[in-house]
């Protein structure tokens, strides 16, 4: 299946291309340059590619729907909760649950429920002075008819692109992480009760790939660490990682080939994953997902 780079604030906010990942070298580059300043960052370089490794939530919808299971509104974060997220820390989670929660909704064709959770977004971006970045009259108006979801693809991407640098430029860039921890979080959380009810074992390794994204995410929050609130959460995702020790991702080789793209050839990754996950462990996966986000959604 195709896999897009959606942004934020629409049908989704995350990246799906499981193959490029940030390399550790390239985020510790990242520590060693911004040591010195009063709130250190990770590189817009690192952040990007951190982007572009994690798996779309819309993808993920999509083939939840094409597992023939029905939509269940109960299984979002109810946008009644908007309210009680005061803190920029639940702000920038509950925006990436969010986000995720719309993408859902709209894959489904629910607009009411899309329009809902397109103002809970709102709520979330206006509460960390992000509103300015978004034409909610357009992103509406695209996010209700499938035939636009390329130009939808469009804005959110270059969106998404411009918060992250506006959040960097202010220091605040731990919000961008922040952000993409709750959309994954979200994704995670949808797959695995998706698979409760149709265990299918294309679903049950994509819920595998995910030790993969998980020791990446870590790796990013782990350097806003200084934070009390982002302590407790990578202790949370730490205890998860455990969860995913026993599942075997093994890397199977297959040589790049060239594509153009664009007018521009680029060398493609061919290499694949052997994912070997039981059903012991996505329970246990499971268990825990709900676990962390019934803290984050509180």
């Amino acid at each position: 299946m195709k896999k897009m780079y959606l942004g934020l604030l629409a049908l989704s906010m995350l990246a799906c291309n499981t193959d490029k990942k940030p390399s550790e070298q390239a985020f510790l580059e990242s520590q060693q340059n911004t040591a010195k300043e009063k709130k250190p960052q990770v590189s817009k370089e690192v952040i990007k590619d951190f982007i572009q490794s994690i798996p779309s939530p819309v993808e993920i919808s999509l083939l939840i729907k094409e597992q023939g299971a029905s939509y269940d509104k109960s299984l979002l974060n109810s946008t009644k909760h908007a309210s009680n997220y005061n803190t920029n820390f639940k702000q920038a989670l509950n925006l990436g649950i969010y986000s995720t929660d719309l993408g859902y909704a709209n894959i489904y064709d629910q607009k009411q429920d899309a329009f809902l959770y397109l103002d809970a977004v709102r709520g979330m971006a206006d509460g960390l002075n992000l509103g300015q970045f978004f034409d909610f009259n357009t992103i509406k108006r695209l996010a209700t008819n499938s035939s636009n979801l390329d130009s939808l693809l469009l804005i959110t991407t270059q969106n998404f692109e411009k918060i992250n640098g506006h959040l960097q430029d202010q220091d605040r860039a731990n919000l961008s992480a922040l952000i993409l921890t709750g959309g994954w979080l979200e994704a995670l959380y949808l797959t695995c009760e998706t698979v409760k009810k149709h265990p299918d074992q294309s679903f049950k390794e994509r819920i595998g790939e995910q030790k993969i994204i998980l020791d990446q995410l870590l790796l990013v929050l782990d350097f806003y660490k200084e934070d009390p609130n982002t302590q407790k959460l990578i202790a949370e995702l730490t205890a998860l990682q455990q969860t995913f020790d026993k599942v075997e991702v093994t890397k199977v080789y297959k040589e790049s080939s060239m594509k153009e793209v664009d007018g521009v050839m680029m060398v493609v990754d061919n290499s694949t994953s052997k994912i070997n996950v039981t059903d012991e462990d996505i329970n246990n996966i499971f268990n825990k997902t709900v676990a962390i986000r019934n803290q984050v959604i509180q």
